[in-house]
């Protein structure tokens, strides 16, 4: 048997989310301690006790997730210690460094750092109200490139998130991404539905959170992942991890290629998946891509009972 971990990213997080496992998890809490710490403030009350609205800027979502991602790993280490590597890791944008952390080649405290500043960066590389996002349905990739390159018209409108089958999101300026939900009404049996964002996420936009990135990595030291981490931006495993700061900067400003980063798990033996961290976002897509390989949400107590039981199944 095969497993590989996977992280999700920005849009999963809720206030109160991992709170049954705080409370029985001494090694959460500690990995909620050293996050505050690092942040020098308390992360860990705003993602306990809201308001929700602070909790969804971009710069407390993403800290506050790679957070919560890590303090459910531990707390499935402490309750499991004989816990098998994964043979890969890969995390949904955001997600990618909460599995560099896993794969010890990234600080908790470094990662939080980084993420809050990428956040920040992401926020003002493109003033209020003139970006957009908006999920595609039942468009293949290629059409939709030749619809964004359509409604363009001088803008920026590409696609971001190749998340599953029939399900792409573009980004881009707010006019083009308009006129691609224009163009869409014409091809039958498709639909684009408007992200609630605070930015367009993974586009050509985002060229000036990428440089912002490069700086902040550029500070830090990483070490060689335990295992290869499925790289967002070309969605091939990765140990290098000079390399690894290059795809985490490439991937600010290009598409999130997480059905290829699956299928090329699949491809290569994997079977079996935990989602660690908060929601069912992941397992959900997974289930669109493919029905070789099935995950298991870990993000409460009750499915950390169930880890055992899920990866003995495949054993």
């Amino acid at each position: 048997m095969s497993v590989a971990w996977l992280f999700p990213g920005q849009g999963s997080q809720s206030v109160g989310m991992g709170k049954d496992v705080l409370t029985t998890s001494k090694a959460a809490r500690d990995a909620f301690e050293r996050a505050d710490a690092a942040l020098g403030e308390p992360l860990s009350k705003l993602i306990l006790e809201g308001p929700e609205e602070r909790l969804t800027l971009t710069a407390n979502a993403q800290p506050a997730i790679v957070a919560m991602s890590c303090a459910l790993l531990a707390a499935i280490r402490e309750r499991m210690p004989d816990l098998p590597l994964p043979a890969f890791a890969a995390g949904h944008s955001l997600g990618e460094y909460s599995a560099l952390v896993a794969a010890d080649a990234l600080s908790l405290e470094d990662a939080v750092r980084l993420v809050r500043a990428r956040g920040h960066a992401m926020q003002e590389a493109v003033p209020p109200g003139t970006g957009a996002m908006s999920a595609v349905m039942g468009v293949e990739p290629q059409r939709l490139e030749s619809l964004c390159a359509k409604a363009a018209d001088g803008e920026v409108v590409s696609p971001a998130n190749f998340n599953a089958p029939g399900q792409i999101v573009v980004a881009g300026h707010a006019a083009a991404v308009a006129r691609i939900g224009e163009l869409v009404l014409a091809e039958k049996g498709a639909r684009a539905i408007p992200l609630k964002v605070s930015a367009p996420f993974h586009c050509a936009l985002m060229a000036p959170a990428a440089r912002v990135v490069e700086t902040e990595l550029g500070r830090i030291s990483m070490s060689t992942p335990r295992f290869p981490i499925v790289a967002n931006f070309d969605a091939r495993p990765n140990s290098d991890p000079s390399r690894a700061k290059d795809l985490l900067v490439r991937q600010v400003d290009s598409p999130v290629r997480w059905e290829d980063t699956i299928r090329r798990m699949v491809s290569e033996g994997v079977t079996r998946a935990l989602e660690i961290g908060p929601g069912k976002v992941l397992a959900g897509l997974v289930k669109r891509i493919t029905k070789d390989l099935r995950v298991l949400s870990v993000s409460d107590g009750a499915a950390l009972d169930q880890i055992a039981s899920f990866l003995a199944e495949a054993g």
